[in-house]
């Protein structure tokens, strides 16, 4: 009689089990997703989000956990930015990132004793300070042109801006503060904007990439076209061993004479990559200040805070991108994760940062809520 219970028991504890295990199974693995299957075509970023779509908006939702330990100094954002006096903004413009749209607003929406004169027809605007006819506070595509090169990288930017402020103030080593802005994206998102539109015409072949007072040669940065890349397919895209698209934004933000410029034979590809990465984190620290394109209302609180300065009109969000509406599989999009590891780290490193800073300045900031609207600003 006790065996018979004892058996009943089990069967019973077993049955339990078993049942336990496949509840758990349905909540992990809903519609069998667990299962091994072919590549599926996934939209990414935008559109009507179905699937992969929504990871970027996910993401960016999931509650907030410190991944990295900053110093109080750099979290605090308090730049001593003098508009009246020596001070320049200067704007790394990397691409698709929305720095288009981020530098037009500092020309065209910034709320200033003196605004930029922008004239119809003209890509460039005046952007003078208060009582002078020649001084400029802002160097940016939109005020003084690709005066350093066509996306001058942080490379560049450190050697040619001084020169050029002289050239153009007619000041020559005139002392002043400069003071480093940009925007990073999602870089999966970002590389998918830039092939297409580098799928449209887009070329940047007058870039000159100059480093350590030279550009690359051809052995040294071969080109993935002849005349143009118009119509490209992503995997050819992406098959380009020398496609400056991959990794990107670590690159433009990184120092590389650390790593011998271009030459790629100067150190080790696993070293060079540690190397430029750790010098990207750095810059990017450094920097006065960095706004993420999937935060727009907030990485504006961040720049009018940090600079004490305003803009007129609220930044808008926009998320329904071409890029976001193109259909990959997932294959092509862990190949994509693959070519931009070093950019996911940093974006991940950057993010971080940004969120840590703006909780710093939100919890001193008694008008933090009616400023940012939590629902649509996605903290």
């Amino acid at each position: 009689m006790a065996e018979k219970q004892w058996l009943k028991a089990s069967v019973g504890a077993l049955l339990g089990l078993l049942a336990f295990g496949l509840m758990t199974y349905q909540y992990l693995c809903p519609g069998n997703s667990c299962v091994s299957r072919p590549d599926r075509y996934v939209t990414y970023g935008g559109g009507d989000r179905p699937d992969y779509a929504g990871a970027v908006d996910r993401l960016l939702q999931e509650p907030r956990r410190k991944k990295y330990t900053f110093r109080p100094s750099t979290l605090d954002r308090d730049v001593d930015f003098n508009i009246s006096g020596n001070d320049v903004i200067v704007f790394l413009h990397m691409q698709k990132t929305g720095g288009t749209t981020f530098g037009r607003h500092l020309v065209k929406n910034m709320d200033l004793e003196r605004p930029c004169q922008c004239r119809r027809g003209q890509k460039r605007c005046q952007c003078l300070r208060p009582g002078t006819d020649r001084d400029i506070w802002l160097f940016s595509r939109f005020s003084t042109g690709w005066s350093c090169g066509l996306h001058a990288d942080w490379t560049e930017l450190k050697d040619c801006v001084p020169d050029m402020m002289d050239k153009k103030e007619k000041q020559p080593k005139k002392r002043r503060g400069y003071f480093y802005i940009t925007m990073l994206r999602e870089p999966v998102a970002r590389y998918l904007s830039e092939w297409r539109h580098v799928q449209r015409g887009a070329t940047w072949k007058t870039s000159r990439h100059m480093c350590d007072g030279k550009m690359p040669s051809e052995k040294e940065l071969p080109s993935c076209f002849d005349d143009n890349w118009v119509g490209v397919e992503l995997d050819e895209f992406t098959d380009c061993p020398w496609n400056l698209a991959n990794n990107r934004q670590t690159r433009m933000l990184a120092d590389l004479s650390l790593v011998g410029c271009y030459n790629t034979s100067h150190v080790g590809q696993e070293q060079r990559n540690r190397i430029l990465l750790g010098s990207a984190k750095t810059n990017l620290r450094r920097m006065a200040f960095f706004g993420l394109t999937e935060f727009q209302k907030k990485s504006q609180y961040m720049f009018e805070r940090t600079f004490k300065l305003k803009f007129i009109e609220s930044f808008e969000q926009v998320n329904g991108t071409t890029a976001g509406k193109t259909p990959i599989t997932e294959t092509q999009k862990r190949k994509v994760e693959e070519l931009n590891a070093l950019d996911i780290e940093l974006y991940d490193y950057a993010k971080d940062l940004f969120l840590q800073r703006l909780e710093r300045l939100k919890q001193h900031d008694p008008d933090y809520y009616d400023y940012v609207d939590e629902a649509v600003a996605n903290w």
